[in-house]
């Protein structure tokens, strides 16, 4: 591979008058020190940096072993100024892809825009210079003042050290690759290295030992023997591994949360096969998912207005669009959400008791009790008491009635809001509405 990628980078806005390093990292400076301690002009090298503080460099491109840019003299025309730098070979990139492939924290250094001493040192241990070295990095401009480098060259050299602070990318594309194909052929690597792993385990463990038919006995003959039972599932769920960032991709650390979240989901599915039952103790993942789809999916959830696609996940399950709606309801108010909704209890007494006396001192309604039902007079708001002992509030849609009952016997109860472990306070967020 050869990368061939270009970057070009804004100018930096003018800063007359500043003081202080134009780079702040290690490497940066070290950039810094090759322009520094290989010129023979220290005159030049303080007007290029009163150039580079001015803002008379342009945008800077970047490419495999050069940059360029255009830099504003005293004259009203720019000059052309340059710098190169040796672009390592391919045998040297193989060296150092290795040696950072062995790392994964240079791996996420990288990542993090840093670039640690130990790659470095690890680099020219494979034999590989990173850094620019005394004499290595070569100035060129237009303008017809021969030092090496002028002052324009020397601008440009500084203004790229900021650069080159912000992302140690911007160094190893001058060294000739960028950062889409290094980050693709590490990639390639890991996975080349993980292969290699297994069929190493695999070898030391011999074919007789691994569970399942070998490939030779099941051929052997037109009857198949019949096939191994399922493995155990592993002890724990696992780890996966933190995914890199790619430029222009989604969150690696979102996409890390999401593995995280289905590997567990699918190691507790494995592990109890009553983890996935609903609250009616049916064993029904169809539903349960429906359910949980339905409430996480703002565009799919509705009560009066039912999409098309909310009634198709609806009747997919074999349930209403109507249960569907106020199930997810009832999965947004908690954990015990769905079971309050299903289910009623008869609970002992202590907390469920004195809650209509805090109510009443609140001035709120007298509640009339039915198991674990707290309901007003007017049969518009109730509360239901979870075995979690909070309390999860419901409104009356068909209305109730100012004289207590329901209209025309009418009920349908929905859950409205979230639970509360205090009943004043789940009433009163209620008939606020």
């Amino acid at each position: 591979m050869s990368g061939r990628a270009a970057r070009t980078l804004p100018p930096v806005p003018a800063r007359p008058g500043a003081r202080g390093p134009f780079a702040e990292s290690w490497w940066g400076s070290a950039w810094v020190r090759a322009l520094e301690d290989s010129a023979l002009d220290q005159g030049r090298l303080s007007r290029g940096r009163t150039y580079a503080r001015a803002g008379h460099v342009g945008a800077i491109t970047i490419g495999p072993g050069r940059i360029t840019a255009s830099v504003w003299g005293s004259r009203p025309r720019p000059y052309r100024a340059l710098i190169r730098l040796r672009v390592l070979s391919d045998q040297e990139w193989d060296s150092f892809l290795d040696s950072v492939a062995a790392q994964p924290a240079h791996i996420a250094a990288l990542l993090d825009k840093d670039m640690p001493h130990a790659l470095v040192e690890a680099a020219g241990t494979a034999g590989v210079q990173l850094l620019p070295g005394h004499g290595e990095l070569d100035a060129g401009c237009s303008c017809p003042d021969n030092g090496r480098p002028c002052k324009h060259a020397a601008a440009l050299c500084y203004q790229a050290a900021r650069f080159l602070d912000a992302d140690p990318f911007v160094l190893l594309l001058l060294r000739g690759r960028d950062e889409e194909e290094l980050l693709d052929e590490l990639a390639r690597r890991n996975a080349a290295s993980a292969s290699r792993e297994a069929g190493e385990a695999r070898r030391e463990e011999g074919p007789e030992s691994l569970p399942g038919v070998l490939a030779r006995d099941a051929l052997a003959t037109s009857l198949r023997p019949p096939l191994p039972e399922p493995l155990a599932p592993p002890a724990g769920p696992g780890e996966p591994p933190l995914l890199p960032e790619v430029p222009g991709g989604p969150d690696p650390l979102a996409l890390t949360f999401l593995a995280t979240d289905a590997v567990g989901r699918a190691h507790a599915a494995l592990s109890d096969p009553g983890f996935l039952e609903d609250s009616t103790g049916r064993s029904d993942p169809m539903w349960h998912d429906a359910i949980r789809l339905a409430a996480t999916h703002p565009q799919l959830t509705g009560r009066g207005t039912v999409s098309a696609r909310f009634d198709r996940l609806a009747r997919g399950t074999g349930h209403s669009a109507v249960e569907l709606a106020r199930a997810a309801a009832a999965w947004r108010q908690g954990d015990e959400g769905l079971t309050v909704l299903e289910t009623s209890w008869d609970p002992p007494a202590g907390n469920f008791d004195r809650a209509r006396g805090a109510l009443a001192a609140a001035d709120l309604p007298r509640m009339s009790i039915h198991r674990n039902h707290l309901t007003d007079p007017t049969r518009r708001h109730q509360l239901r008491y979870g075995t979690d002992r909070r309390w999860y509030p419901y409104r009356n849609e068909a209305g109730g009635s100012s004289t207590g009952g329901s209209v025309g016997g009418a009920e349908d109860w929905w859950p409205e809001g979230r639970s509360e472990a205090d009943p004043v306070s789940a009433l009163t967020y209620l008939m606020d509405g």
